[in-house]
C-alpha cells in the first residue's frame, strides 16, 4: 500500500466520521469499486494516462452526479491530483480504516476442499472466539493444501494444512531446516 493511498484514504475517513456517514461514504465506495472493475470503459477512464484530466473530471461528474457528496468530490479530488489510478487502493485501505474502528477482522480461509457453510461457520466461530473481534472472512479452495487449513488475518498466518505438516517432517527428516 503506498503512503498517498493511506494519507487519502485517512483524509475520507476522517471527513466521513465527522460528518457521521461513514456507511454511506463505504457503501457508494464500494459500489464505485465494483462498477469500475465491471465495466471496462470506466476503468480506462481511471488508467489511461492518454486522458486529459478535465476530460476525466467532466466525464466523472457526469458518472457521480447522484453519488453522496462526500464520494464524488473526494473521487473528483483525487482525479484532479493525478492519482485516479490508485483509486482501487485508495479505496481497499478506507474499508481497512471502517472495518478496524468497527473491530472487525478480515481474514482469508483457505481449505482443500469447498467446505459446508456449517463446517466454514464452526472454523471462523472458534477464530471470533478467541480473539475476540468480529470476522469478516473470504473462502478459496487450493486444492494442493491436501487437507486442514489456512487462516490469513493481515500479517498473522496459521497453516494448519497437511502440505505444510508433511513440509515440517520432511525437513526433520532430513535436517534440513526448523523443525
Amino acid at each position: 500500500m503506498a503512503v498517498a493511498e493511506r494519507i487519502y484514504a485517512n483524509a475520507l475517513f476522517e471527513a466521513a466520521k465527522e460528518k457521521g456517514r461513514l456507511e454511506v461514504v463505504r457503501s457508494e465506495l464500494q459500489e464505485f469499486r465494483q462498477a469500475v472493475q465491471q465495466v471496462s470503459e470506466l476503468r480506462a477512464l481511471l488508467e489511461n494516462p492518454e486522458i486529459d484530466t478535465r476530460e476525466r473530471t467532466g466525464a466523472l461528474r457526469a458518472i457521480l452526479a447522484d453519488a453522496d457528496e462526500l464520494v464524488r468530490n473526494f473521487i473528483l479530488l483525487v482525479t484532479e491530483k493525478g492519482r485516479a489510478h490508485e483509486l482501487q487502493g485508495i479505496v481497499q485501505e478506507f474499508e481497512a480504516l471502517v472495518a478496524r474502528k468497527e473491530g472487525i477482522l478480515d481474514v482469508e480461509l483457505t481449505t482443500a476442499v469447498e467446505l459446508s457453510e456449517d463446517e466454514s461457520h464452526r472454523i471462523l466461530d472458534r477464530i471470533e472466539g478467541v480473539s475476540e473481534r468480529k470476522l469478516r472472512a473470504t473462502r478459496k479452495v487450493d486444492p494442493r493444501l491436501i487437507g486442514g487449513f489456512v487462516l490469513q488475518a493481515g500479517s498473522y498466518r496459521v497453516d494448519a494444512s497437511v502440505r505444510a505438516r508433511i513440509e515440517r517432517l520432511r525437513r526433520q527428516l532430513t535436517g534440513t531446516g526448523r523443525s
